[in-house]
């Protein structure tokens, strides 16, 4: 299988570049889901992936986790169509899943406020689950204004405006299988 992997993508009107690439991704994940399937050995978690943003990650860690498990979603909007977090969340699905007594894992595609993470972490805690972890595949801790215990991380990253990979820029580029950086933030942080 083949797939577009540009060095540079435009994406509404703004020129990206490449800052992590497929192989780097694919490598991380898979360790990530061995550290996973070993962490809850006889647990069967119950991934939550927070939609729209960590539905690709969900799925290439899904194929890479060796244990009993099962998934769901929930969506959740604090950006709309702009770079920055609104600073408000709006909640778009809630779970199918019954979370009582269940081993939990929040999988997001990036945790930088934390605002929508920590609301996350809260609206699981009100249903009694047995334990809530968080597993982001980005994380910008410079950016953290609300704090919550990220557990699992896949890569620390500057606060940089990122694209592909599951993630958009106004609903564009989240087919990606590559993670770019908007050219402006590139060339100020590098």
């Amino acid at each position: 299988m083949s797939f577009y992997e540009p060095e540079t993508v435009v994406c509404n009107g703004s020129l990206f570049r490449l800052y992590i690439t497929k192989e780097q991704l694919d490598k991380r994940v898979s360790e990530l889901a061995r550290e996973i399937s070993r962490d809850y050995k006889d647990k069967k978690p119950i991934f939550i992936g927070i939609l729209n943003g960590a539905f690709i990650f969900l799925a290439d860690l899904m194929r890479h986790v060796s244990i009993p498990c099962e998934v769901d979603f929930f969506k959740l909007s604090s950006y709309g169509d702009e770079k920055v977090s609104s600073g408000h969340v709006t909640e778009r699905k809630d779970l199918d899943a019954d979370v009582e007594g269940r081993h939990i894992v929040l999988i997001e595609d990036i945790v930088d406020t934390g605002l929508s993470m920590k609301y996350m972490v809260d609206r699981i805690r009100e249903k009694n689950p047995a334990s809530v972890t968080v597993m982001t595949l980005l994380h910008k801790p410079d950016a953290t204004k609300h704090y919550v215990n990220v557990e699992y991380v896949g890569f620390q990253i500057p606060t940089l405006f990122v694209l592909g990979y599951g993630m958009d820029f106004a609903q564009e580029g989240r087919n990606l299988p590559q993670i770019y950086v908007i050219d402006d933030e590139y060339e100020k942080k590098f």
